[in-house]
Formats: C-alpha cells, structure tokens, sequence
C-alpha cells in the first residue's frame, strides 16, 4: 500500500502506550498487560532495496532453521514494486540478519517460472517458511502497476538456495495478499487471503468476495518440493476493492492462534475477526466472528498472533501497531511511523514476532525508508 511521503524515517523513535476505551465491538478493560508493554524504541536494521532497486518491501518472516542460503533467525522481506515504483512488479526476496547485514535471496525470472503464474510476478505479503527450507511467496503481478493491469498470479515454491520449484495456481488462488502457515510430521496448511474476486470489474466499488484459503501441502523431501493436496475455502464474503493508491484493498493480514482460530484482518470492514477450527474445517465460516473493530483499528493490515495470544496488527490509515485480546480488548497502542500526512499512513504491511526476543519485525514502504525495523524496548 504506497503512499507518497515527503518525509524521512527516523531510525529510532521513542513511543508512549494509549490504552483503548470506548470500543465500539468490544469492552475495553483488561487486566493483563500487553505484549507490546515494554516496548518503547523503534530501530532502523536496515534498507530491504536490492541492487535492482526494488522497492515497497511487503512480507515478513523468520527462518525457523539454517538450512541452504537460509539462516536461523534472519529475516525474508519480499519486495511489491520495482524500480520505478510500480505496484505488482517486484521480483525479488531479501534475507536480513538482526545485526543490519543483508543479502538477496532470490530474484525471480518471471519469464522461467516451472508453472503457470497467470500475470507474472509481483510479490505480496503472502510469505512463509516450511520445513526443510521451503519459501512460498505470493505472487499478485500487474503489467504497468496499476489495478486495471492486475491477474490472478499464483504462489511460489523456493528451494532453500532460493530457486523457484514450483508454482501453485488456480483452485481458487486469485490475488494471494497475505498468508500464514502451520506444519506438522506429514506437510503444512498454508492459510492465503484472496483479493482479485471480481476486484477488477468493480472498477473501484466493493464487492464482498474476498476469500481465505487453507492449502494443504505434502512434506517436501528428497529435493522434491512440497505438493498441493487440497484446497478448501475456509472464509468468504469479504469486502474487497481496487484503489489508485493501494492497488487493491481486502482481506489482508492472518494469524493461527495455539487453538486452531484463524485471526483475519478484514481491511475494508475496519475490523480483526476470527475463523474457528481452520485446521480442520470443511466449509466457509464466511467472514468469521468480530472480534474487534473501529477505535483504534484503522484499516488493519499486517496481522500476528504474539507468544500470549495476542493479536498485533499495523494500520494502512495511520501509522500504529495495535494490540488486541482474543475477546476483542484493544488494549495497546504503539507508534511505528509519525512520517507523512497523515502520520505513517500506508507505510506499514508486514509485520511477525521475533522468536528469541521480546521484539516484533516489521516493514516501513515508505519511499524515503523501505526499511525492515525492530520495535523492542
């Protein structure tokens, strides 16, 4: 989501709780703390451009293990635009240690792909690790990065070493935005928001058709990428719209909770809201239980779930992280970006928890940044 800002990040920014009251979803006392409690300073680690000079970096995940070019702890950013800022062009993946040292993962040829990836490449939110190495990211390309341009894409399949194995398409893959994923000893369940349903032909109005998909995947092993076993549409009926600014607006951000409760933030309705049972389930909740919305959610987009269960989510309206309960307490406020008029807006995607620290990743778009940053305290 690019906004043009005048303005430059600065690199490290002291930030004050708000404590949320008056919700217009849920109560908003609490007794326990929030995650985000002791975390006051916002750190710059380092800029996500590539010599290509790509730009807009949007997804964001921790390698669980070293293996290949991949290294325990660092962190992937993939990159939307491409050097001259069109949205639904960028190609390629960074790899980002906490120490500010960066390297490319990848670079993707959109013209030697393994598969069909209908569009191209434009890589989005939708980004996770597997195990034995496997990157999959989502790919929602345009031809000149405007809306009018935009197709159906796909997700990509990398190796550890970040070459593209495979492509995942079709079976109701169409605009994958963002996605977050859990494996066990038999493959993974990738959970992947779509935008394009009908985005296009509204011309700007919104049509209630996004949907959240759980993919199941077979364990890749003996150099053999995982494979598609299934699909199944497990939400739908959210709203969804192009934008000139934003590309395209909808479903964005997921979360699994230690329950098995999908947490989606629904962009366009303003709201965090929960699909239940989203291992298992056979059908669509459709837009899920609310859970939170409106106060301090301003157009919610990177999504995920803290250690305590706990959901963080980054605003596209503004630029704050915001901390909410399962039982929808929106009960933390931070500031990650005051740059721009409005402060921060649109500067902030995707976002993941750092797993040996009390700290959170996240992305700063903005054109004087595209930066991957810390909030820790």
């Amino acid at each position: 989501m690019r906004r043009r800002l005048s303005t430059t990040l600065a690199t490290t920014a002291s930030l004050a709780v708000t404590l949320s009251a008056g919700l217009a979803c849920a109560p908003s006392a609490h007794a326990r703390g929030p995650f985000v409690g002791p975390l006051n300073t916002v750190s710059t680690i380092a800029s996500t451009v590539p010599s290509n000079g790509d730009q807009n970096p949007y997804g964001t995940a921790v390698v669980p293990e070293s293996i290949g070019d991949l290294h325990k702890g660092e962190v992937l950013v993939s990159n939307f635009n491409n050097a001259q800022n069109q949205q639904g062009t960028g190609t390629t993946l960074m790899q980002i240690a906490r120490n500010g040292t960066v390297h490319q993962f990848a670079q993707i040829d959109p013209a030697h792909l393994p598969g069909p990836c209908p569009g191209g490449v434009g890589l989005t939110t939708a980004l996770s690790v597997l195990p034995g190495g496997w990157v999959v990211v989502g790919s929602l390309p345009t031809s000149d990065g405007t809306s009018a341009t935009a197709q159906a894409g796909c997700l990509l399949v990398l190796d550890s070493h970040g070459t593209v194995r495979e492509t995942l398409s079709g079976n109701g893959i169409n605009g994958p935005w963002d996605m977050t994923a859990a494996s066990d000893e038999h493959g993974s369940d990738l959970f992947v928001t779509n935008v394009l349903n009908d985005t296009v032909a509204g011309g700007g109005s919104v049509v209630n058709e996004g949907t959240v998909l759980r993919l199941r995947l077979s364990r890749g092993h003996d150099d053999q990428p995982p494979r598609l076993e299934s699909t199944t549409e497990i939400g739908s009926g959210f709203g969804e719209h192009t934008d000139p600014a934003a590309l395209v607006v909808g479903p964005t951000g997921v979360g699994l909770s230690r329950e098995g409760t999908l947490y989606v933030a629904d962009t366009v309705g303003n709201r965090i809201t929960a699909i239940p049972d989203a291992l298992h389930r056979s059908h669509s909740a459709g837009t899920g239980r609310e859970v939170s919305c409106d106060n301090s959610l301003n157009s919610p987009l990177g999504l995920a779930v803290a250690p305590d269960g706990d959901i963080l989510t980054v605003n596209a309206g503004d630029g704050n992280l915001v901390e909410t309960t399962p039982a929808g307490h929106q009960i933390a406020v931070r500031t990650l970006d005051s740059t721009g008029t409005p402060p921060g807006a649109g500067n902030l995607f995707g976002l993941a928890v750092a797993p040996d620290e009390r700290a959170v990743y996240f992305v700063d778009d903005a054109p004087t940044a595209n930066t991957l940053n810390l909030l820790h305290n």
